[in-house]
């Protein structure tokens, strides 16, 4: 696919095998509102880290899809809500999609995968973390980041967050963390550079009976700055902001079982522009 081809900003999901987080887990007396508040400050830290990383502006001029339509005014076209259906990539490295073609469908595919490996459970334990940042970030800001998320996933923080000091997640319990991505556009696209928003969804929380962190449900907005290096879309540095969300809906709240055997039973997706 080209860069002047048409593509709306939005994706399809593919599925993968199934296969979930599982591990059982613990948590500490706190409300789910204190859960969100922590889980939030991890992600925001992540992408407060990753954004001292950033060198600065990233080119010349904004692309929207990257099919040069314009709307008055100089700002990009809407386009409706339509996947291209291009696959995005064959292969994966650290068991993240990776190999993406360096177009706006490739960068949007590449960010929306990206947010979901940053937003996993992986990243609380600091073998699984190494390997996915290693993965997906570009190759110069990898060492500053390494170490700044070791000091940031302290005993303590992980303590907080109902882990083992080590990460484990301690015996009866399931602890999930999962971003799923609901759409996706390039606000930026210039030669090796491209900025893509993502927004999201995401559950986070310990299942199990007893626990005082039940999985609740937020609602973000990542934009990642990539980078082109190596053959493949990286991220250079990224923030994050609240919302948009959705009215609540009057559904019924799963007990700790029915959410800890959907996450066991239920598989992620490979996101696809």
């Amino acid at each position: 696919m080209s860069l002047g081809q048409d593509g709306p900003p939005t994706r399809t999901r593919l599925p993968e095998s199934p296969g979930g987080s599982g591990v059982p887990a613990r948590r500490p007396a706190r409300s789910s509102r204190s859960l969100v508040t922590v889980v939030g400050v991890v992600v925001l830290l992540i992408a407060a880290i990753a954004f001292v990383n950033r060198g600065g502006d990233h080119g010349g001029g904004t692309a929207g899809s990257g099919n040069g339509d314009r709307a008055a005014g100089g700002g990009t076209a809407p386009q409706p809500t339509a996947a291209t259906g291009t696959r995005p990539v064959d292969g994966k490295s650290a068991g993240i999609p990776t190999g993406y073609s360096r177009t706006d469908q490739g960068a949007q595919s590449a960010a929306a995968n990206y947010a979901v490996a940053l937003g996993s459970d992986g990243m609380f334990a600091p073998d699984r973390r190494h390997a996915i940042v290693a993965a997906i970030h570009a190759p110069d800001v990898v060492g500053r980041l390494q170490a700044d998320l070791d000091r940031a996933y302290s005993p303590n923080f992980l303590q907080n967050v109902g882990l083992n000091q080590d990460g484990s997640v301690p015996a009866g319990y399931t602890f999930v963390s999962r971003t799923i991505p609901v759409g996706s556009k390039v606000t930026e696209l210039s030669g090796s550079r491209a900025t893509v928003e993502v927004w999201c969804t995401g559950l986070v929380g310990l299942a199990g009976e007893g626990s005082t962190k039940p999985v609740t449900q937020t609602w973000f907005t990542i934009t990642e700055q990539l980078t082109w290096a190596g053959g493949d879309w990286k991220i250079e540095s990224s923030g994050q902001k609240e919302g948009p969300a959705p009215v609540n809906g009057d559904n019924r709240a799963a007990s700790a079982d029915e959410i800890a055997n959907a996450v066991e039973g239920y598989g992620g997706f490979t996101y696809a522009r």
